[in-house]
């Protein structure tokens, strides 16, 4: 009897352990936004964190203990060429998006640190992010009414800006004229939830595009 109850305390003690670990945690995910490299891998540590990820790619979020890591990125399934080298130092409690910005011979990454909480559930968040390496800078507008975001620059992100829940097409527009250099149509944007939306590829090859990522859903008691 004695042996069932402390295999029982043990269990309990082990599961009380890996609940607080997991809160202790950070979140990060990885988004593929240059144009010209291939699919990669990224280490951490030494250790691989995501594995394959492709232009336009988002990978899952990973729970991985806050700290500080040393980070590469190489080609899917080699070790080498390092094409990213970098320190990226997580705090327990946050999510990060790192996005692999740039052609590959000026790759670097752009760390972002995500909102989680919505101000009410009846508005969605959504934050743009620049990431056309040979688009100039631009304006999101809501086709049709207002602009968004203004003047936004290669590598540079905003803040969330909280609408209303629903479907929008969007506009993407050379920086202070109403010149569309990208139509993102359809775009469903629900509530309590927060997004990032990112222009990727290239205006020279006509591979400009738009990837919307899911940040994460408020709880609301």
């Amino acid at each position: 009897m004695k042996k069932v109850i402390f295999a029982a305390a043990l269990i309990s003690v082990l599961a009380v352990m890996s609940v607080s670990a997991a809160l202790d945690d950070a979140r990060v995910r990885v988004i593929h936004a240059s144009p010209d490299a291939p699919a990669v891998d990224v280490w951490a540590n030494g250790a691989p964190l995501f594995v394959n990820a492709a232009f336009k790619g988002i990978t899952d979020w990973k729970n991985v203990p806050s700290g500080t890591y040393d980070i590469e990125v190489v080609p899917a399934g080699a070790t080498n060429p390092v094409v990213i080298d970098a320190t990226l130092r997580l705090s327990r409690f946050r999510d990060y998006t790192v996005i692999a910005t740039g052609n590959l011979a000026d790759i670097q990454p752009l760390v972002l640190i995500d909102r989680t909480v919505a101000p009410s559930r009846k508005f969605a968040g959504i934050r743009f992010v620049h990431a056309s390496p040979d688009a100039p800078a631009v304006d999101i507008a809501v086709k049709g009414g207002p602009v968004l975001f203004k003047n936004v620059e290669f590598r540079e992100h905003t803040k969330y800006r909280w609408v209303m829940p629903g479907k929008y097409d969007l506009e993407v527009r050379v920086a202070g004229t109403d010149t569309v250099a990208l139509e993102v149509p359809g775009v469903m944007l629900k509530s309590s939830t927060q997004y990032t939306a990112i222009a990727v590829g290239q205006l020279s090859d006509s591979s400009l595009g738009a990837v919307l990522a899911e940040d994460r859903q408020s709880k609301f008691a």
